[in-house]
């Protein structure tokens, strides 16, 4: 009896954990005097213990028993042991969140590897090894493509090769069923580095695109093409069905857990779970096309700062005409969650894909949103170019961006000291600070996005010229002047890109104490070591006045002109 993956400490609150584990084999596990048992999803097998009575502001190593039978920590592992580190008035007013996305499983290939080149999370974890406990990070927040089911690595082609299991009109370069997930899985989190900071670190998940495949719910004529596939159907099943189990439900608290029915569902069910979580997954992609769907968005509360993770992918809403990044009701969760009661200093926004991207980028993406809507071949040429050119972030969904504009700028005025949306996706780095219009009345918090992307992933040739011309004043003013000619309303928002952009391999951080805050850059330079891209302070409120919005105002009058 062992563990194939995990321990992957999850949800961590004052007295609570949860803490996720795959299994070889049926078992009882145990984690610091509380257990579960074990359910069964085709031949793989899992249990996420929630963990009680620990102490708030206290580190507490722990062990993973199955059976009886201590698994975890390994013999002459090379990293301290694993701690749950809980919250508590010591710690409320001090959070450190690393986060980023894009990450590539390694690989044994030279040239590939070396294409790749050092895993950021990696050379943070080697880093983090010789660091006090204080000095760790509270969470964790992977922002997209923790797996890459449509890019695969050459021994996971292989090993898809090898099973007997599969249909003949499955694609031979592509994920499809769930037996196969699990080994994406277990190629990204088995290696040392990964799995034990993973087991020390609160980790919070979602989904990007690749997580399912490339373009995934970028349009409804993009659904209504997979469709089309006789393999889709069962793909779809297996990405959000592994996604619940690998990622999803270790989001929630204990107390999310014993709520939610699917959950108590599957934990209670006997033999294979497979016929429940292929339903779920149906009603979760069901979402896109009108239905009811499954809310994958979450909420974590780190002492005076509140995370909402935002489904910027599955809760996408394209039947009818509409073209939404994220349906009336969950949007409508998403806006009371920002609103809940609650003393905080800082609200922190995570969406796989940025709401600021590089200006001309994201005219371009509201120009050719409104060119896919037209009717015949010019809507259709718009489809083929969003597409092509993957215009598929906050911008392409205006309806959308211009409501979670709305939303963040009530927020930046009820006296928090920051606000910031991290994101991932675009395969460089960059933070940007934004500027409402109208411009409120009164003190309002900065507002930041900032982006990090990749962890781990190699760069294509054009990345570096072409975001750096997306980036310039020129192309920002000509797709200004574009996107208000194609028909778009001024964007109700500026901005200015205030760090980056940096390319490769890049960790951030988010460092918050008191109402202070900050952000960190990071690349590797060797398996064990960081080297420092930018500091950026975050806090501190602004007053608008003409003096101080100038720049923007200017910046404005030029593209509405």
């Amino acid at each position: 009896m062992s563990l194939v993956l995990g321990p992957v400490l999850r949800h961590v609150g004052d007295t609570t954990a949860t803490v996720w584990v795959q299994t070889e084999s049926p078992a009882t596990v145990r984690v610091l005097g509380c257990e579960a048992r074990t359910f069964q999803v085709q031949e793989s097998h899992y249990a996420l213990v929630p963990v009680t009575g620990l102490t708030p502001d206290t580190d507490t190593p722990y062990e993973v028993h199955l059976d009886g039978r201590r698994v975890w920590p390994q013999e002459a592992a090379p990293f301290p042991p694993s701690l749950i580190r809980t919250r508590g008035p010591r710690t409320d007013e001090n959070v450190r969140i690393i986060f980023g996305s894009c990450r590539y499983a390694k690989v044994s290939d030279p040239k590939l590897a070396a294409e790749l080149g050092i895993d950021a999370l990696d050379a943070y974890a080697v880093r983090m090894r010789d660091l006090p406990p204080d000095e760790w990070p509270d969470a964790l927040l992977l922002l997209g493509d923790q797996v890459y089911a449509d890019e695969l690595t050459p021994q996971n082609r292989r090993r898809i090769a090898g099973r007997r299991d599969r249909d003949s009109d499955w694609p031979d370069d592509e994920i499809v069923g769930y037996g196969e997930y699990t080994g994406l899985y277990r190629d990204s989190w088995s290696d040392p580095e990964i799995r034990w900071i993973m087991s020390t670190v609160p980790t919070g998940m979602i989904f990007d695109d690749h997580d399912v495949r490339d373009d995934w719910n970028t349009s409804a004529a993009w659904r209504d093409e997979m469709a089309q596939k006789p393999w889709w159907r069962e793909r779809i099943r297996s990405a959000l069905a592994s996604y619940w189990v690998y990622q999803h439900v270790g989001n929630l608290s204990p107390a999310e857990l014993a709520a939610d029915p699917d959950y108590r569902r599957v934990v209670a069910h006997d033999g294979d779970v497979w016929p429940l979580l292929a339903d779920l997954a149906d009603r979760a992609d069901a979402e896109a096309d009108g239905g009811k769907g499954y809310r994958f968005s979450f909420r974590w509360d780190l002492g005076r700062s509140r995370f909402i993770m935002i489904d910027s992918r599955n809760g996408r809403v394209l039947a009818d005409g509409q073209h939404l990044m994220v349906g009336d009701a969950e949007f409508g969760w998403i806006e009371e969650q920002v609103a809940a009661p609650g003393e905080i200093d800082h609200l922190v926004l995570g969406t796989s894909v940025p709401w600021l991207l590089p200006h001309a980028i994201g005219e371009l993406e509201t120009v050719n949103e409104i060119a896919a809507a037209r009717p015949g071949w010019r809507g259709r040429l718009g489809e083929s170019i969003r597409q092509a050119a993957d215009l598929e972030h906050w911008s392409a969904f205006r309806e959308s961006f211009d409501r979670l504009t709305a939303m963040i700028g009530k927020a930046a005025a009820t006296g928090v000291s920051t606000v910031s949306v991290l994101s991932g996706d675009v395969h460089h780095s960059y933070a940007a600070r934004a500027h409402l219009h109208p411009a409120p009345d009164g003190a309002v918090a900065p507002i930041h996005q900032l982006t990090c992307s990749p962890v781990h992933n190699k760069m294509d040739w054009y990345v570096r010229p072409g975001f750096r011309f997306a980036w310039s004043r020129w192309a920002r003013w000509a797709t200004a002047k574009w996107a208000l000619r194609a028909g778009a309303p001024p964007k109700p928002v500026t901005w200015e890109r205030t760090a980056g952009p940096f390319f490769g391999n890049t960790i951030a951080t988010l460092d918050i104490h008191g109402r202070a805050a900050e952000v960190v850059f990071e690349q590797p330079t060797s398996a064990s070591t960081l080297a420092e891209r930018a500091r950026l302070p975050l806090a501190g409120t602004e007053r608008h006045d003409p003096e101080v919005t100038r720049e923007h105002a200017e910046a404005r009058a030029e593209e509405t002109s």
